[in-house]
């Protein structure tokens, strides 16, 4: 574990420290579409990413979802970090984007370093601060941009985060996490067909030009 370590975070962390985490740290694989974190749960550890991509979901009173953003390769969710030093029950869900490794944090460690470490503290708070602007833009995207805008830059983010072009999500579950209905999205989908910016196939969406 320790070279995957200071592959993803040596650039972040004291030798100390790296070497604490290679002591406490337990790795964790999931695959693509597995829930790593429920609504309601309380929070054991806090997850490192060493690869693969997480998205983190919302939901309102009826059920609804909002997706609020990605985690990516060398990055933690802030909100677990909030619930770890609360003990409080989450107030989100995580899934898997892609299948994707971890390394899971005992909650008890996280308060120690804070003070131990200055590079941990450093982490800590620039997380906080990036998930801050993420959830910004996700405010910004909701209250200030078209639904079709809103759609091209949910696709371009897709490509991004799983390194392809194909994107299999259904038309359905791009509605739940967009917060809008599948008719919404099907109608702007054929749209962006044609403009020549998308493939639709029976179960994917293949991006040509965004």
């Amino acid at each position: 574990m320790i070279s995957e370590l200071k592959e993803n975070f040596g650039g972040l962390f004291e030798e100390e420290l790296l070497s604490e985490i290679n002591q406490v740290g337990t790795i964790k694989e999931v695959r693509a579409g597995q829930k790593l974190m429920e609504i309601g749960d309380y929070i054991r550890s806090m997850p490192l990413l060493v690869s693969g991509a997480i998205k983190i979901i919302r939901e309102d009173d009826d059920g609804d979802e909002l997706l609020l953003y990605f985690l990516e390769r060398g990055e933690t969710c802030a909100m677990s970090m909030t619930c770890c030093m609360g003990q409080t029950k989450s107030e989100i869900r995580a899934i898997a984007e892609t299948d994707t490794r971890l390394i899971m944090i005992p909650i008890q460690k996280m308060e120690e370093w804070t003070g131990k470490y200055k590079t941990w503290r450093n982490f800590v708070f620039q997380s906080y601060h990036d998930r801050l602007e993420e959830m910004l833009k996700t405010i910004d995207s909701i209250a200030f941009l078209k639904m079709d805008e809103r759609l091209l830059k949910y696709l371009q983010e897709k490509v991004h985060i799983t390194g392809s072009k194909t994107i299999k999500n259904t038309h359905q579950e791009i509605a739940y996490e967009l917060h809008t209905s599948r008719v919404v999205i099907s109608r702007l989908l054929k749209k962006l067909e044609k403009l020549g910016k998308i493939q639709l196939h029976r179960n994917s969406i293949e991006v040509v030009s965004i």
